[in-house]
């Protein structure tokens, strides 16, 4: 038994050098999204981790708008992308 080679670690995931950030990010949402219910939609489920504080401000500011928590907290990450895309 002591005669045996030692076994190769598994090799290591090669990762493509050259692959643009745009093409990686669409390949990650095609792995972790679901389609959504308006074409050209994906869920994509995420936890926050907020303070208590913080929360219970954003649902307020989402009843107030009459919206719901999810769209309170979608609106600056859409601003957010649009002054992105304008820079």
């Amino acid at each position: 038994m002591l005669d045996q080679p030692e076994l190769p670690l598994a090799a290591p995931k090669r990762r493509a050098a050259s692959v643009e950030p745009e093409e990686a990010a669409k390949v990650a949402i095609a792995r972790r999204a679901k389609p959504g219910a308006p074409p050209g939609y994906v869920r994509l489920v995420l936890s926050l981790e907020l303070r208590r504080a913080l929360a219970e401000q954003l649902s307020a500011r989402a009843i107030r708008a009459g919206k719901i928590l999810e769209g309170i907290v979608i609106d600056p990450l859409e601003a957010g992308a649009k002054r992105g895309r304008s820079a």
